[in-house]
């Protein structure tokens, strides 16, 4: 049977589009109708993506959400989202407009309103703060800065072949617009967390990531205390930032389908 809601999968930073493949064939053998476009910027192929960085730079978060509001406008029907890392924080933007039926956010970027920011994760972006130009610029990393940010509760080997598979330039602006989120009132980080009306929310957090750690996920939870409207959370204790794109990806994914159809999605 054919569900009527598509499911649009949306990458974080470092990450192309095409790395949703396992996930949206899984959930078409479900029933879902998914799609993984990428952001504005992104060409086709990690290696048409990595030969032409400047065309993913200065891109922020706004432009990202007009980028997927845009693509959900010519859908059929509003879509579930599912979103990691930066993508689970548009999912989550996405979402507040009540641009889509519900939303799953896997260590999800931080929202304006959560003050958490642990050492691990400031060590995670030091390659962009580094230079204050790489606002403006695309930003790649090493296999040893990936292998600390995303592979670091897998072995050596998968993370390097991970790497290789699926890491792009990502563009360095939306991680300063996170950073200064809360001393700007109009931030683009801004989720209308106490919307009641919307649909339901899960956000899923790795009790060993070093990008997004679980406590910020946590507070990411509080902040949509004034809401009525289902707000779930699900830990995995021994997985990290890799866990959409590494080898226990499955059992993500059938938590994942698990939650959605308990919501009726």
């Amino acid at each position: 049977m054919t569900n009527q809601a598509p499911v649009l999968f949306i990458h974080g930073l470092w990450l192309h589009a095409s790395s949703w493949q396992p996930w949206a064939d899984l959930f078409a053998g479900e029933g879902y109708q998914p799609l993984a476009p990428g952001w504005p910027g992104d060409s086709a192929t990690v290696a048409e993506t990595r030969e032409n960085p400047e065309s993913v730079a200065d891109y922020g978060v706004d432009d990202v959400v007009e980028h997927y509001a845009a693509i959900i406008a010519e859908l059929p029907a509003r879509p579930i989202l599912i979103g990691h890392s930066f993508g689970g924080m548009i999912a989550q933007k996405l979402l507040g407009q009540d641009l889509a039926v519900g939303a799953v956010a896997i260590d999800a970027a931080q929202i304006k309103g959560v003050l958490p920011l642990p050492v691990s994760a400031l060590r995670s972006t030091l390659p962009v703060f580094k230079n204050p130009a790489n606002k403006h610029k695309a930003v790649t990393l090493t296999p040893e800065q990936f292998r600390y940010a995303f592979g670091n509760a897998i072995g050596e080997e998968e993370s390097a072949a991970l790497y290789e598979r699926w890491t792009i330039p990502a563009p360095g602006r939306p991680l300063f617009e996170a950073a200064a989120a809360n001393f700007n009132p109009h931030a683009s980080t801004k989720v209308d967390t106490h919307n009641s009306s919307r649909g339901p929310l899960l956000l899923i957090s790795g009790g060993k990531d070093h990008t997004v750690p679980e406590s910020v996920v946590r507070a990411t939870l509080a902040q949509y205390r004034h809401s009525e409207a289902v707000t779930d959370i699900i830990d995995f204790p021994d997985r990290g930032h890799s866990l959409t794109i590494d080898r226990g990806w499955p059992q993500v994914a059938a938590t994942v389908l698990d939650w959605l159809r308990r919501q009726s999605l």
